[in-house]
């Protein structure tokens, strides 16, 4: 089970860091508390809730709150592609200037700034957070013939922190698909709430977008939905994308991108495979080093 404070590992400065986490007090109330099982069908499951929450952060009021959460979390400003941004959600879903993510040479590269966990072989995973805890990979993909092609493949979890860079990119050339929509609720993402239920990740609204590639087979592409988060904006097209091309945004709230590959395919970085394996994350940036292909 999950202790109080949330450890991941920075793999910029080397070091093991504990998580500030935005809105910690309210998840622990939903997800810890015993009220949380009145209020999580109210604030969760109809979209009303968010989306109105994603209004308000669009309003011009909103703008006073950045500089302070700038000042708090330590974000780096002196990467924003702008400064004058007119609400809190411009902010949210800024854009960062030319060469602030350089994009590795590796074969796959991390598709956002966030915390990761890679899971090298899924037919062996005992589960994430909790022991013996899962997620249905077919409900997952909407599809009992997807799951069984990438029942033994590999997994990579990006949850992305309000904190973050909420641009999302493509981890390797590819020809993509068009998006394909599962709707469901807006549970948090926060391992506050995956600890409880790890099947949030197959109940939440959902993007799935197929990538082929020319060396790491057909990779499964999943945008998850969370609590408070606006909307999903897809900017890229069905059509040939570079590595590290931009591929849409999150507005406001905490989110997650998942991404499957065929069993064999890739060998994770060292880093990840070790905190992986003591279920800690690993805080990287897009662009960064993922895996190389097996």
């Amino acid at each position: 089970m999950m202790t109080k404070q949330l450890e991941y590992f920075d793999r910029q400065t080397q070091q093991i860091q504990q998580e500030q986490i935005y809105g910690g007090a309210f998840l622990r109330l939903l997800y810890e508390k015993s009220i949380g099982k009145y209020l999580l069908p109210i604030l969760a499951k109809p979209a009303w809730f968010s989306k109105l929450y994603g209004l308000v952060q669009k309003s011009g009021f909103t703008k006073r709150k950045v500089a302070p959460f700038i000042r708090k979390y330590g974000v780096d400003a002196t990467e924003f592609s702008r400064q004058d941004f007119k609400s809190f959600n411009e902010f949210f879903t800024r854009t960062l200037k030319k060469g602030a993510r350089p994009i590795a040479d590796a074969a796959l590269v991390m598709p956002a700034d966030g915390r990761y966990l890679v899971i090298p072989d899924l037919s062996t995973c005992d589960g994430i957070w909790v022991k013996g805890k899962w997620f249905d990979l077919a409900k997952l993909l909407g599809s009992e013939a997807l799951a069984e092609k990438y029942q033994d493949g590999a997994l990579v979890i990006a949850r992305l922190c309000p904190v973050d860079y909420h641009r999302f990119h493509f981890p390797c050339d590819c020809v993509a698909s068009q998006p394909r929509l599962i709707n469901g609720y807006l549970y948090s993402v926060s391992p506050l709430a995956l600890v409880h239920n790890i099947d949030i990740f197959s109940e939440n609204k959902r993007y799935i977008t197929e990538l082929q590639t020319q060396n790491l087979g057909t990779i499964q592409y999943i945008e998850v939905g969370a609590t408070n988060v606006g909307s999903v904006v897809q900017t890229a097209s069905a059509a040939p994308h570079a590595k590290g091309e931009e591929k849409g945004y999150f507005e406001f709230g905490g989110s997650c991108v998942m991404v499957l590959i065929e069993k064999g395919r890739v060998q994770f970085a060292d880093d990840l495979l070790k905190y992986s394996a003591q279920k800690i994350e690993v805080r990287a940036l897009m662009g960064q080093p993922l895996a190389s292909i097996s």
